[in-house]
């Protein structure tokens, strides 16, 4: 059943597909997935070309947009657009710490986890378009991890696709969760002191902060427990556009002078609490490192063991000399599964998670550099989620991708300049035509 309903601009449909949970086994267990598909409000009874979005994360849904802001006014132009909350996420059979515990103990929730990874997504795509689009292959737009899924589209399901088009989402095709961590810490370092250049005096009040937390025991209204190690996560926003700004304004408001002395304000600690849980988005923590698993290698808490290789990050070793203190990004710790109550339930899954030695590959060099989808990326200097020379190394493997490497915007593009970014893209593959 579909429901359509309207928005300024736009007509908005309900739709839910069944597939199965393991599509190596079809008869066996399904799962159900949400997509809105949204069209312009005067074009609804045209016959117009479908593009499918993929998010970014993992384990985010698509976005929840009133109207046609941004990329999507641009899309509609000329699409019916279907944003997909992919596996996992949304209105697609969520998986958190609620859901889960139907699926059985951690052994079960971690190899039923091991189905929610871009391959698993590409082939929900197709089960999906040959419902939507009645077998007419689609332009996808992957942003993020969407582009990761859709790089594995062009591995898997090629046949699928008009058009290709990435938004700092190129991922290496053959690099181990370490290799893109070693890569990463030194990018969020360049990002840290790009803030401080910019935002002198919030060096010292980082500084501040961290002591406090050294010496205090804070747990945050939603139980979390906020550690310096979790406080240096709230670097994660650095890699946005807007996010040096969103952390000034955050730590400019960190204190507050009381009858018993200065203390964390409680507005600091409620925008605090909101940044740092995963309540909202659990998956990303669970399967993240596992989307760079292609091997029999572990990830084995990448991130946490490559940390160590940088003891610029030691918040206990900045604070006894007067280096600054270095915010850290994209990565997940065994840390938070303690820290964070949405997670806690699932440590033994992470684990479990973390320690697997039967990960499958996801892309297929050899197709890819035999490609015929016109596909083009945008590629944004010194990403700090993505890495730059990583990507450009895959782009230069894909038959025909043309990239377009800019400087003007950060990994959110696509949300920050978003009809410039898309129409730049779509110029070039009509370029290329």
């Amino acid at each position: 059943m579909t429901h359509s309903y309207r928005q300024p601009g736009v007509v908005l449909t309900d739709r839910r597909f069944t597939v199965p949970l393991d599509h190596d086994r079809p008869g066996g267990e399904t799962i159900e997935l949400y997509a809105r598909e949204v069209v312009a409000s005067d074009r609804t009874h045209q016959d117009l070309p479908w593009l499918l979005y993929l998010q970014g994360g993992p384990g985010f849904g698509a976005d929840r947009s009133v109207g046609r802001p941004g990329w999507l006014g641009r899309a509609l132009k000329e699409y019916r657009v279907l944003l997909l909350d992919q596996r996992g996420t949304g209105h697609s059979t969520p998986a958190n710490r609620q859901t889960l515990p139907g699926v059985g103990g951690p052994a079960e929730q971690a190899g039923y986890l091991t189905h929610f990874r871009a391959d698993a997504i590409v082939r929900d795509c197709e089960v999906i378009r040959a419902e939507v689009t009645g077998g007419a292959p689609w332009t996808v737009l992957g942003q993020s991890f969407g582009g990761f899924c859709l790089t594995s589209y062009l591995s898997l399901a090629p046949e699928g696709l008009a058009t290709a088009v990435i938004t700092g989402g190129l991922p290496s095709l053959d690099a181990h969760a370490d290799d893109v961590y070693r890569a990463a810490f030194p990018r969020i370092e360049r990002k840290v002191a790009a803030h401080y250049a910019r935002y002198p005096q919030d060096a010292e009040r980082a500084r501040r902060i961290a002591d406090h937390l050294l010496h205090h025991d804070v747990v945050l209204a939603g139980g979390y427990r906020l550690t310096v190690e979790a406080f240096q996560s709230l670097g994660i926003v650095l890699g946005a556009g807007d996010g040096t700004h969103r952390l000034h304004y955050l730590l400019e408001n960190a204190f507050v002078r009381t009858p018993q002395g200065s203390t964390l304000s409680d507005a600091f600690l409620e925008q605090t609490q909101a940044m740092l849980s995963y309540a909202r988005h659990p998956l990303y923590a669970l399967i993240h490192e596992s989307i760079y698993g292609q091997d029999a290698r572990p990830t084995d808490w990448s991130a946490e063991r490559v940390r160590a290789e940088f003891p610029q990050f030691d918040a206990a070793k900045a604070l006894a000399g007067d280096e600054p203190l270095l915010f850290t990004g994209e990565s997940i710790h065994p840390w938070m599964f303690e820290c964070d109550p949405a997670l806690r339930p699932l440590r033994e899954t992470a684990d479990l998670l973390a320690a697997r030695t039967d990960w499958t590959p996801l892309y297929d060099p050899a197709r890819l550099a035999a490609n015929e989808v016109p596909v083009v990326a945008a590629v944004y200097h010194d990403d700090m989620y993505v890495d730059t020379a990583q990507s450009l190394r895959t782009a230069r493997t894909i038959r025909g991708l043309r990239t377009w490497i800019t400087d003007e915007f950060e990994h959110d593009g696509i949300r920050t300049g978003g009809p410039r970014v898309l129409d730049r893209l779509l110029a070039l593959v009509r370029d290329e035509a």
